[in-house]
């Protein structure tokens, strides 16, 4: 497993780096050192039982790799569906595919009706469901947007009326451009968003994709991921990585615009601070190294991503087993019900190598 590599960043970034210890835990150590030092944390429903859930009845023979009750599904891969069947057929079925939490994308049904937010609440609960977040803008040139920059406290109001823990945005830092001036910038206000969200008892979150881990334009040895992480306060400012998108990171920003090598593993970023990272987005892609993100999407289970291997290393962090949720996505699936209940099936099938 590779470690983050180095780079030279300026004395301020620096300071903030060390005082904040947000890229390491310690001076050396490595992610194997990390998962040596960490015991799996008990779980308090204890273990899956195989006789209660009969998708992964006879499957594998250790402890499930996917702590019970925290498998999600980001509804932004059932956006067809909830558009024109509705929230509540939607649920149903999640409901019956294995899923225990889902993550919105927007509030409202298309052709299937208005609903308002405390109905959708009660839906959720009713199907037995836990709404765990939600995707909002980060911000719009039009000044009464839907987003954090424009309407900061009606998007908290509505996450409150939700009952969401958490409230983020899947948009990139990109406001004031990509130095490392404008992520500061950047950085600054989604403290702000942060603080305002942890008043309520929610935490604010980001979501990347691939260019989070460019490297700024005026600092061409500077990751721009790692200035955002260094830049936020880790009590306001959660992350929710997409492992797909990281992959592609990895694949596309593994040298610096001048050559020279500057590869990364996305879990080592987790490791190395994983009470960051409450989140996840469960995306799988078939490795390819024609096209330009050395990756091509797939439905979970059908790529090359190794998630029994990643899930169990953040699980077996001293944050413990259950404080994670993983969210299974799929951009533009062929199928989004049966991606749904595909993905559903494989996440719950993974068993522990070593039990």
């Amino acid at each position: 497993m590779s470690r983050i590599p180095r780079t030279s960043v300026d004395p301020e970034l620096t300071h903030k780096l060390s005082r904040r210890a947000m890229l390491g835990v310690a001076a050396g150590a490595t992610a194997a050192g990390i998962l040596a030092a960490a015991a799996p944390a008990a779980s308090a429903a204890g273990p899956a039982s195989s006789a209660a859930d009969p998708v992964t009845r006879g499957k594998g023979h250790g402890r499930a790799v996917l702590p019970p009750g925290r498998l999600g599904i980001q509804l932004y891969s059932l956006r067809d569906k909830v558009a024109t069947l509705g929230f509540d057929t939607v649920f149903a079925e999640l409901r019956k595919y294995g899923y225990d939490e889902v993550e919105f994308a927007g509030y409202t049904q298309g052709s299937a009706g208005a609903i308002t937010l405390p109905e959708l609440r009660n839906l959720t609960r009713d199907h037995g469901l836990r709404a765990i977040g939600s995707h909002v803008g980060y911000y719009s040139s039009d000044p009464n947007a839907y987003t954090f920059a424009q309407n900061l406290t009606r998007v908290l109001d509505d996450a409150q009326a939700l009952g969401l823990p958490h409230i983020g945005t899947a948009s990139g830092p990109w406001r004031y451009g990509s130095t490392v001036d404008g992520w500061k910038r950047c950085a600054e206000e989604f403290n702000r968003y942060g603080a305002e969200a942890k008043k309520r008892g929610m935490k604010f979150y980001q979501h990347n994709h691939a260019e989070e881990f460019s490297f700024a334009t005026d600092r061409p040895d500077v990751r721009l991921y790692d200035v955002l992480l260094a830049e936020t306060d880790p009590e306001l400012v959660h992350l929710e990585l997409d492992i797909y998108w990281a992959y592609v990171a990895q694949f596309r920003f593994s040298r610096r615009v001048d050559g020279t090598p500057a590869p990364f593993d996305p879990l080592d970023y987790v490791l190395r601070q994983p009470h960051r990272y409450p989140l996840f987005h469960v995306k799988d892609g078939e490795h390819d190294d024609s096209v330009r993100d050395g990756y091509r999407m797939s439905d979970v289970g059908d790529g090359d991503i190794d998630y029994q291997r990643f899930i169990s290393a953040v699980s077996r962090t001293r944050h413990g087993r259950h404080a994670h949720h993983w969210q299974a996505e799929h951009d533009n699936p062929v199928e989004s019900f049966a991606f749904a209940r595909k993905s559903s099936a494989h996440l719950h099938s993974l068993r522990e190598k070593d039990c």
